[in-house]
């Protein structure tokens, strides 16, 4: 029944009756007007008794010092108050004590539903080859080794190793990699990803919990639970803050003989602008960052982006435009020009559903070239493609592709290919059944703003480390281009985790940046975490602190400057609130002040932090 009392009082709607009544209060006491019951009681019924409940609720359920709070104080002078009859100090106190509690509140909402949607992404089903025969069975029925065949666009059930077929599978869900990743015979699979090209069989190799996808699955679920809410200062001072107050009030009590200012003391005691002045600040801040198109979560992560030393990024989709576009097409004879080449090579592709291949063929279009009419079309999944153009076959693949078809690559031509890799660039060989006739390479790009950011963030102390899925040349390629000189390619969601784990080991205070659901676990595992909007994940979205939803890559030194000014905002708001406190409680003792006037004067501290807080909202952070 309590419960259910305090659970109605709470919130904005009864705290704004609480306020209109203590208004009519204060209006009406200088005037003389006699009513029968002063309206400050309804002021102190819905802002009192919540605080009551709350102060009762931490004696009864709290642990050691932590029974002590703000909550306890600020209720033992309402009741103060109460007793000497001055009813507005009383709902004075509460009602202010109610402002600060609900602005805390909705600085620490956080999204919570990317588990859900990572949970979603389970297998529900696979094809078993049992006695030669194909069966639809529940992931959960698949057994240790059982034959499961994956057919292209599928759904890789389980973890395994394939046995026969070679294929394409995007494995982005796991490793953020932007190209779907060739495989063979002997090599593994993870549950999750998706078979894209062609069928093959494979051996279940770990089953259910042991999987790839609900290790990461775990690993969002235990760092969630180690996400403390920000402790309130208020409640952090209080266990020494309660028992001073009571003293000098009691002290002054014996001294004075004056009930009127012990009451006093109590009243201009409590840490109501010590209350208000983190959520404050926080909600000022985030409305800052929200019109620059930033998207803070909590104040907690507001708080710890300002001391964070080591930026770790994620390269596709974050430092890059996640976009794989024609770069180079380059000959390997002299008498075929760059624009027959690409001709004879978008044409061949044009039956594929390759990414490579619609990203040739597109350029292709862009170009105004005109494709060719394509016979006897076949694609070797995870290898490349033989067609018949003019009469002539045409193979467009890989190295060890062509290598099958006995299509010699010279010394010469490694060399090239060797700088191509070096570059970061995804390659294409083209040849007829005689010779190698040249190369298309292709390339992510970086984001305009990458260069300059990593270069702000140096300037201003903080430290850069890219954590990629990606080949480590293709890594490091990106890496120089932008000036990270701390590099760690070819890793998985676990190993990602390890790396930041490592920097916390060294006393580091981590920031991850990502936009892929393999970043998740990473994102939680750091101090603050940063997801791309716009073209990132909706699961990276949710499992980080902060979303920049125009992905402008280029607002995190902004960001990083923001919470900077807000802590020392904080920390500035508490120091005045303190020596307010100090300068009323010495007017106080001295009886200059009376319980009425003392709420007066506390109350104009509370106002003069949250106007404090309020200049952040329009300050400059270029």
């Amino acid at each position: 029944m309590l419960k259910k009392i305090n659970d109605f009082l709470v919130g904005i709607p009864m705290t704004i009756v609480g306020g209109v009544f203590l208004v009519i209060s204060l209006v009406l006491s200088p005037t003389g007007n006699k009513i029968p019951v002063d309206p400050a009681w309804v002021s102190v019924i819905i802002c009192g008794i919540p605080l009551l409940y709350l102060s009762i609720w931490r004696i009864i359920h709290n642990h050691g010092i932590s029974k002590i709070s703000s909550a306890l104080l600020i209720s033992i002078a309402m009741i103060a108050a109460i007793a000497i009859g001055d009813l507005f100090a009383a709902g004075e106190v509460a009602f202010i004590m109610a402002i600060g509690t609900i602005l805390e509140e909705k600085t620490t909402e956080r999204a919570k539903k990317g588990l859900k949607k990572l949970i979603s992404l389970t297998p529900q089903q696979g094809r078993r080859i049992l006695n030669g025969k194909e069966e639809m069975i529940a992931v959960e029925d698949i057994k240790m080794h059982d034959i499961l065949r994956v057919l292209p666009g599928e759904t890789i059930p389980v973890d395994g190793d394939i046995i026969e077929g070679t294929t394409s599978v995007d494995q982005s869900i796991m490793t953020g990699e932007s190209l779907p990743v060739d495989k063979t015979v002997g090599d593994s699979v993870f549950c999750g990803t998706v078979n894209r090209f062609g069928s093959i069989d494979i051996r279940a190799s770990k089953l259910g919990e042991n999987s790839s996808l609900q290790k990461l699955i775990r690993m969002v679920e235990e760092v969630e639970s180690k996400k403390a809410p920000m402790a309130r200062i208020a409640d952090k001072t209080a266990s020494w803050l309660v028992p001073v107050a009571l003293l000098i009030a009691i002290v002054t009590l014996i001294i004075t003989k004056g009930i009127v200012r012990a009451v006093t003391v109590l009243v201009v005691f409590c840490p109501c602008a010590l209350v208000l002045a983190t959520p404050t600040a926080i909600m000022a801040a985030i409305g800052q960052a929200t019109k620059h198109g930033v998207i803070i979560k909590s104040g907690e992560a507001l708080e710890r982006m300002g001391k964070v030393e080591t930026v770790a990024f994620d390269k596709t989709g974050t430092l890059t435009n996640g976009n794989l576009v024609v770069k180079d097409i380059y000959p390997f004879e002299n008498d075929i020009a760059k624009s027959l080449l690409l001709r004879l090579t978008a044409s061949a592709e044009s039956y594929s559903e390759h990414p490579l291949a619609k990203a040739i063929t597109a350029y292709a279009k862009e170009e105004n070239i005109e494709l060719l009419e394509v016979e006897d079309f076949h694609m070797l999944p995870g290898k490349g493609i033989s067609a018949v153009i003019r009469g002539e076959k045409l193979f467009c693949g890989n190295a060890a592709f062509l290598k099958e078809q006995r299509i010699k690559i010279n010394g010469m031509a490694e060399q090239i290919l060797e700088q191509f890799r070096s570059e970061g660039k995804a390659v294409i060989l083209v040849a007829d059944i005689e010779k190698l006739l040249g190369a298309v390479t292709f390339s992510d790009t970086l984001r305009d703003t990458s260069a300059d950011m990593i270069e702000s963030l140096r300037k201003i102390g903080t430290h850069a480390v890219l954590l990629t899925g990606d080949h480590k040349q293709t890594a490091e390629y990106f890496a120089k281009q932008v000036g990270i000189t701390d590099v760690h390619a070819g890793l998985l969601p676990e190993q990602k985790v390890s790396e930041i784990v490592a920097l916390q080991k060294a006393d580091k205070t981590v920031c991850m940046i990502g936009d892929g659901v393999n970043d998740a676990p990473a994102l939680k595992t750091a101090d603050v975490s940063v997801a791309m909007g716009a073209m990132g994940s909706d699961i990276a979205i949710e499992a980080a602190d902060i979303a920049l939803m125009s992905d402008d890559i280029g607002k995190i030194p902004y960001l990083k400057r923001l919470s900077n000014a807000c802590v020392k905002t904080i920390k500035f708001s508490i120091s005045l609130s303190l020596l307010i406190n100090f300068v009323a409680i010495t007017l106080s003792i001295l009886g200059l002040l009376t319980p009425t006037t003392g709420a007066l004067v506390h109350n104009c501290g509370s106002c003069l932090v949250v106007l404090i807080a309020a200049l952040l909202y329009d300050r400059k952070f270029e």
